[in-house]
């Protein structure tokens, strides 16, 4: 029960961010031409998947009508501008995790390849 309770809760959230998402980058795509803001690429229908846009602020909550958080980038210029973001520090960005692992699969595996060797020669 609870788990499908949860399930029903992260599915909404999804779907609610997704129509979030929907109703601001149809807003960018009304309010700019359909050009990369770095690379000046220029996008057509048939690619304007590619095309993102990119809250300024990196806040995907602050989302103003007149379109002053947002702009037009290509899938590598945003993906290259959050990497930017990250190396050089900013809060508001994720960072990556950069704990040790501590599971190591082959820990053992000397042990059992001498205990297999062993029971060979009896």
């Amino acid at each position: 029960m609870a788990n499908d309770r949860l399930n029903q809760v992260v599915a909404d959230a999804h779907k609610a961010r997704q129509a979030r998402d929907q109703d601001y980058r149809e807003q960018a795509m009304k309010l700019y031409p359909w050009v990369c803001g770095r690379c000046g690429r220029d996008f057509t229908r048939v690619n304007l998947r590619e095309l993102t846009v990119h809250h300024r602020d990196h806040n995907h909550d602050h989302n103003p009508t007149d379109g002053s958080n947002w702009e037009l980038l290509c899938l590598y210029c945003h993906d290259n501008e959050h990497q930017r973001q990250i190396e050089a520090g900013n809060p508001a960005m994720p960072t990556k995790r950069t704990e040790a692992a501590t599971h190591n699969p082959f820990g053992q595996l000397r042990e059992m390849l001498q205990n297999q060797g062993q029971s060979k020669k009896r």
